[in-house]
């Protein structure tokens, strides 16, 4: 669909504000179901939606004192109405802030754990699916600031990872000079699910500027329209 990021910018701005103008008039941001299949267009990818952490696992505190998994989950929500409106089939990686552990597992890590491995089982039961892992950094210091994208070690995810940190700098943070990056051996989930997989670390908790902002409706929903933009270019140059 987007054969050059130059080239289409205008393209891509008039589609950015399309879909901002549909997320304030048609999302309504209701808490669904795990999966969420409306009128989806044949040939597009199923996109998996992984609110990161969750249940005991709150992730990194932003200096609001605000949970990651709270603003993570808050995104998520959003990702998934707009690409579900936009044609896409979704399904996200937990369907509610609280996490049921077996009872026969115990502290912290272990349940952390135990879900991690649960997502992976749960992504891995797809087929042709994309994973889109969301998550919010963290630094010692206040200064870092900026969206960041990580992708598994294979082709089409480095593609989209690329595209989506790309569109991310032209559309919502053009001093942004961060690039996307291959996962590290430390992220589970990313090195050990069989599709197409890229984490957005959406921006710094650290920073007090930029952390409110990421808890913003506003905010989450351009977020989410630049990942639809990225996933239609995906789409649309036969990588899914």
């Amino acid at each position: 669909m987007f054969r050059g990021i130059k080239e289409d910018r205008a393209v891509l701005y008039a589609l950015l504000s399309f879909w901002i103008c549909v997320i304030i008039f048609h999302v309504n941001g209701t808490r669904q179901s795990r999966e969420t299949v409306g009128t989806h267009f044949t040939g597009l990818p199923t996109v998996i939606i992984d609110p990161g952490h969750g249940g005991m696992d709150g992730g990194a505190v932003s200096v609001t004192g605000k949970y990651e998994s709270d603003i993570n989950w808050d995104t998520a929500v959003r990702v998934r109405d707009l690409l579900q409106f936009t044609g896409f089939r979704t399904v996200m990686t937990r369907d509610r802030q609280e996490i049921v552990y077996p009872e026969d597992v115990k502290g912290i890590a272990s349940r952390k754990k135990w879900d991690t491995r649960q997502r992976v089982e749960y992504i891995n039961s797809f087929d042709k699916a994309v994973l889109i892992s969301i998550h919010q950094n963290y630094y010692p210091s206040a200064q870092p600031w900026g969206a960041q994208v990580l992708y598994a070690q294979n082709e089409p995810s480095r593609f989209l990872g690329e595209a989506l940190q790309s569109l991310l700098s032209d559309l919502l943070q053009p001093e942004n000079r961060r690039v996307a990056a291959p996962v590290g051996k430390e992220i589970y989930i990313l090195n050990h699910v069989n599709c197409t997989a890229v984490l957005l670390e959406c921006g710094f908790l650290s920073n007090p500027r930029e952390a409110p902002l990421l808890e913003t409706a506003p905010v989450q929903k351009k977020t989410a329209a630049v990942i639809a933009a990225a996933l239609y270019r995906f789409a649309g140059d036969e990588h899914a």
